[in-house]
């Protein structure tokens, strides 16, 4: 392999940072505009324009206005996702589930701020909210990602999702706590990330008691019975009942 010239790589670079740029811009002149005038309302033209960018550029970043709108929350799933990948597998599931959502709040309140203000990403959340067409949106994204967590903590606990209903539970129990703390936000003075985070940090709190045993061992607060009530037992389960 060639080694890259003192020429190349800064041309390389510059490319990139440029294509970032543009790529904010446009998540930021559409989130202006659908706060502004209204989702239905906002054509891809006014978004290129408001970046002197031609349509065809900005089809390169984005297929379609949902693209957009969704842009900024998409990287704050990543950016959650990524952080209970590496929580540690001696945690209960809905620890690493709330210690995921807390750490990726303390480092993307910067990533958030560097593509749009808070306030705006604020206000864009209450657009998506009133918008029947985005709201459509955004449960079609919710349970897309809650079925990739589900799958994530199943793999963690030794569990197959399609036979043990407790992962999709927990995790439809977190996104409901997650959608009470982002909509009190949204309503509420306090834009920051601090408040959001604790909220969140605050919410979970409240159903922590209910989930967080091991699963593993069928120890802490819920019997064996009690937790495969309604389906049949899994091998672990048996040798767990076998053995008590």
């Amino acid at each position: 392999m060639a080694t890259p010239t003192p020429q190349t790589t800064p041309s390389g670079g510059l490319r990139e940072r440029k294509k970032q740029r543009t790529h904010d811009a446009l998540i930021r002149a559409a989130l202006e505009l659908f706060t502004d005038q209204g989702y239905e309302a906002t054509t891809i033209d006014e978004i290129a324009e408001a970046v002197d960018v031609s349509q065809r550029t900005y089809f390169r970043y984005f297929a379609n206005k949902e693209e957009v709108v969704f842009a900024v929350q998409e990287m704050v799933e990543a950016r959650f996702v990524a952080e209970l990948r590496g929580r540690p597998a001696s945690e209960a599931p809905l620890t690493a589930l709330r210690q995921a959502v807390l750490g990726a709040w303390d480092d993307i309140g910067g990533a958030i701020a560097s593509v749009v203000p808070v306030e705006l990403h604020m206000r864009a959340c209450q657009m998506i909210e009133s918008t029947p067409a985005l709201v459509a949106a955004h449960l079609r994204r919710s349970s897309d990602l809650e079925e990739e967590v589900s799958r994530l903590i199943a793999g963690r606990e030794g569990l197959d999702v399609d036979t043990d209903p407790r992962p999709r539970v927990l995790v439809a129990a977190f996104g409901g706590v997650m959608r009470v703390a982002s909509k009190v936000w949204g309503e509420g003075q306090d834009c920051s990330v601090t408040a959001i985070r604790e909220l969140t940090r605050s919410y979970l709190d409240h159903i922590r008691p209910a989930f967080d045993d091991d699963w593993r061992t069928g120890q802490a607060g819920r019997s064996t019975g009690d937790v495969n009530s309604g389906r049949e037992l899994s091998t672990p389960d048996k040798e767990r009942v076998r053995n008590r």
